[in-house]
C-alpha cells in the first residue's frame, strides 16, 4: 500500500493530465452501466425518477431479447449489418491504406495537405446533410444523375423505390464520408516510419512500388491489424444516420437498408418499450466484446506484436 501511495504522489502530474479524461469515462460509460438491468425489465418510467422506475418496472428476464429474433425481419437485418461493416471494414482499410500511401508520396506537400483537408471534410457533415446532397443527385424529378440519363434519352430511375441499387449507393456514400478522416491515422504512421530504410531500399535499386510493397505496408501492418480489431468489435452496429437519413426512411427498400440500429428505434418509436431498445443495445456490446476478444487471441497466436493487448 505505502508503494502504491509512493507512486500515486512521484506520477501526480501525469495523473492530473489524465483525470478530465477518467472523469469523463467514469460518468458516460462506467456508471450507465448499471442501467444495463433495463434490458432485463418492462420499463416503465414514474415521476420518482430514472432509478426508481427500475426498481418499480417488472422483471421479465430474457423477453426484451426475443424482440429481435422472433420477428420475420430478424434474418434481414442480421444479415444487413454483417455484410454491410464487413464491406465498410476491408474497402474502408483497402482505400485509407492507399490514400495515405498516395499522399505521403505527392512530392508537392503544400497540395498534400490541401487534398488531405478536401477529403477530410465530408466527415464533419451531418447525415441529414450528406442526406439532403444524395437527394439533390438521386431525386426522381429534379436528381442530376436523372438529368444525365435524360440527355442521352435513358427514361429516368425511381432511386428511392428501386432497393437494387441501394447497397453500391449506400457503401459509396460511406466510404466517400470515413475515408479520409481514416487515412489521417495510416499517414501519421507511415510519417513515424525511418526514411534510412527508404534511402537504403533506392541505393539497392528499389522501384517505388517495391518500396511500397516491401518497406510501408509492412511497417503499417501493426496499426492495420489494430484498427481492423476495433472494427471487428463494432460489426454488430450500423451507422443510424447512414441507413436512415441517406435512404430518407423509404419503406420500399428495407430489405436492403434496414439494419439492427433503424429497426430497434422504429421499433421504439411504435411501441415505446425502452427495455427492448435496451435489450438491442447489450446484446451489440456483448457480441461486439466476445468477436474482439477471439480476434485479438488469434491476431496474438499468429503475432503477439501486432495484438490489441
Amino acid at each position: 500500500m505505502a508503494t502504491f501511495f509512493k507512486n500515486l504522489i512521484k506520477n501526480k502530474v501525469m495523473l492530473f493530465m489524465v483525470l478530465p479524461g477518467a472523469i469523463w469515462f467514469f460518468f458516460f460509460s462506467y456508471l450507465p452501466l448499471a442501467g444495463t438491468v433495463v434490458a432485463f425489465k418492462e420499463y416503465r418510467f414514474n415521476r420518482d425518477g430514472f432509478w426508481a422506475s427500475i426498481t418499480s418496472s417488472k422483471w421479465v428476464g430474457w423477453d426484451n431479447f426475443k424482440f429481435l429474433f422472433s420477428t420475420n425481419d430478424a434474418y434481414t437485418i442480421t444479415r444487413n449489418t454483417l455484410l454491410y461493416n464487413i464491406a465498410f471494414i476491408f474497402l474502408g482499410l483497402i482505400l485509407s491504406v492507399a490514400m495515405a500511401i498516395l499522399l505521403s508520396e505527392l512530392v508537392n506537400k503544400k497540395m498534400a495537405k490541401i487534398y488531405q483537408t478536401g477529403m477530410f471534410l465530408p466527415y464533419f457533415l451531418s447525415w441529414v446533410i450528406v442526406g439532403y446532397f444524395a437527394f439533390s443527385f438521386l431525386s426522381m424529378d429534379r436528381g442530376l444523375f436523372n438529368q444525365i440519363l435524360g440527355w442521352f434519352g435513358v427514361e429516368p430511375i425511381s432511386w428511392y423505390s428501386e432497393p437494387k441499387y441501394w447497397p453500391f449507393i449506400l457503401i459509396f456514400v460511406s466510404m466517400w464520408k470515413s475515408v479520409g478522416y481514416n487515412s489521417v491515422v495510416y499517414l501519421a504512421s507511415i510519417m513515424g516510419i525511418d526514411k534510412s530504410l527508404y534511402e537504403a531500399a533506392m541505393i539497392d535499386g528499389a522501384s517505388k512500388w517495391q518500396r511500397i510493397r516491401h518497406i510501408t505496408i509492412p511497417m503499417l501492418s501493426p496499426i492495420i491489424t489494430i484498427m481492423t480489431l476495433l472494427a471487428v468489435g463494432r460489426i454488430f452496429y450500423a451507422d443510424f444516420g447512414l441507413f436512415y437519413q441517406v435512404p430518407r426512411d423509404s419503406g420500399t427498400l428495407y430489405s436492403v437498408t434496414n439494419v439492427i440500429d433503424t429497426y430497434v428505434y422504429r421499433g421504439l418509436k411504435t411501441t415505446g418499450e425502452i427495455g427492448m431498445s435496451a435489450a438491442a443495445g447489450l446484446y451489440q456490446s456483448v457480441v461486439g466484446f466476445v468477436l474482439v476478444m477471439v480476434s485479438n487471441f488469434i491476431v496474438r497466436k499468429i503475432d503477439k506484436d501486432s495484438a490489441l493487448f
